[in-house]
């Protein structure tokens, strides 16, 4: 057997059944890179929805060992490993990483708060205890009952899965009628995970502008890692899809206000180990949570971070892991932009057999172009853009001048449009 340190990873899906990669991608290589070993875990026997197609790398493994509902069994195929930590694929993974971790006697957030970490109702109703300013929320499946609270509430309400993930199932509704056929629609269907949406969540409308706070934290000390402004756009019936984001510096106006609410919103989860992502709208009341996850960010923003900025949270998860001692002596320490960088979706208008795109090559000749995912490729169903499942293009775009990217953000909004799409007849 390795002497080398062993981390346990879990459900660690590399690509998304859209066509993205995914987060998960980048965790056992990093570990590995300060020579770690890793063991990947699979929750359950069949991977979840949007994860089907999903290979992972298997080769990064020294064993993947897939749980059948045997906990006890589980746990004796890991601890000839003896791990020294558990860590969350993706927000899939959260509650059995916190199952593992505690059992196995490692870091761990524990059990006592998984359902505060995985449920928005929960959290919502944690970070309001914890006497933290939050939107008004109902969880649901009554229909009288929600129709009732939206009048009460009145204007706009978000009615949404309890779990789920990328923008899967988020209604902007403005009447009450409105609330009742999201509810039907989503109680009617499973979530991106294969899990049955048995209510929704229903929360007051928040305006303002959304920021993504990722962060690491080690024995309660958390760590900012990047901050990401989201962009977004009220197109297909749907107020605020998110198409775009930017990484903002850390000492930008009102970021201290944004870290010091997300940091609170940690505590209250009970989030003392490990990566999060805190999704926050800047209000002018204030900031207000969004949603929280005890992972990593996903959409691939570490990676992303990493060309910014030249580490993310992959690597301050890695140091909490295996070097906790270098972790204290850079913690609070201030990410330094060295590359502008930022993402953006096609956000198609329409649908059809998609023929060809109109406008990649001169997306392509932007200045400040880095990649592009072709995610509907031509001769495929193109679906209107509702979340970011049904993101047909994503271009990144990196430079040393910010403007560059900033006129590159907004020449792409031109260009996207009905005429981007050629469709078969």
């Amino acid at each position: 057997m390795s002497t080398k340190p062993c981390v346990v990873l879990v459900d660690t899906y590399e690509t998304a059944d859209h066509g993205l990669p995914q987060t998960a991608r980048h965790i056992a290589p990093t570990f590995m890179a300060l020579g770690a070993d890793c063991v990947r875990v699979q929750s359950a026997p069949d991977a979840p929805g949007q994860y089907r197609q999903s290979s992972p790398t298997m080769s990064n493994y020294r064993e993947n060992i897939v749980h059948d509902g045997d906990l006890a069994k589980t746990l004796d195929a890991l601890a000839v490993h003896r791990p020294v930590a558990v860590v969350a694929g993706g927000e899939y993974a959260v509650a059995f990483t916190d199952e593992l971790s505690e059992a196995l006697g490692v870091p761990s957030n524990g059990t006592a708060l998984s359902l505060a970490r995985r449920d928005k109702a929960a959290m919502g109703e944690a970070v309001a205890a914890a006497d933290l300013p939050v939107a008004r929320q109902l969880s649901t499946a009554d229909e009288a009952e929600l129709a009732a609270w939206h009048r009460e509430v009145g204007g706009r309400i978000v009615v949404k899965p309890n779990r789920s993930a990328g923008g899967d199932g988020v209604s902007f509704c403005d009447t009450p009628e409105r609330s009742v056929e999201a509810l039907r629609t989503i109680t009617g269907r499973q979530n991106v995970f294969s899990e049955d949406n048995d209510l929704v969540i229903a929360q007051e409308y928040l305006a303002g502008t959304e920021y993504m706070v990722n962060t690491v934290s080690m024995d309660g000390l958390h760590q900012v890692c990047d901050i990401w402004k989201t962009s977004r756009f009220a197109i297909n019936g749907v107020s605020d899809l998110l198409g775009a984001c930017q990484i903002v510096p850390r000492r930008g106006p009102g970021h201290d206000e944004l870290v010091n609410y997300a940091f609170a919103v940690l505590d209250a989860l009970g989030i003392r180990h490990g990566a999060a992502h805190v999704e926050i709208k800047r209000t002018p009341r204030g900031p207000r949570l969004i949603e929280a996850g005890s992972r990593l960010s996903g959409g691939d923003l570490p990676h992303l971070a990493r060309l910014a900025i030249g580490e993310s949270q992959l690597d301050w998860m890695a140091d909490a892991v295996l070097r906790p001692e270098r972790f204290r002596e850079r913690w609070g320490e201030d990410y330094r932009i060295q590359r502008h960088y930022a993402w953006s979706a096609l956000l198609s208008p329409v649908e059809g057999t998609l023929r060809r795109y109109t406008v990649l090559d001169e997306i392509e000749r932007l200045e400040s172009f880095h990649e592009m995912f072709v995610l509907t490729e031509p001769g495929k169903p193109l679906r209107r853009t509702v979340d970011d499942t049904t993101f047909p293009v994503v271009v990144t775009f990196m430079h040393e001048i910010e403007e560059y990217v900033l006129r590159d953000l907004g020449t792409l909004r031109y260009l996207d449009g009905v005429g981007c799409y050629e469709l078969e007849p």
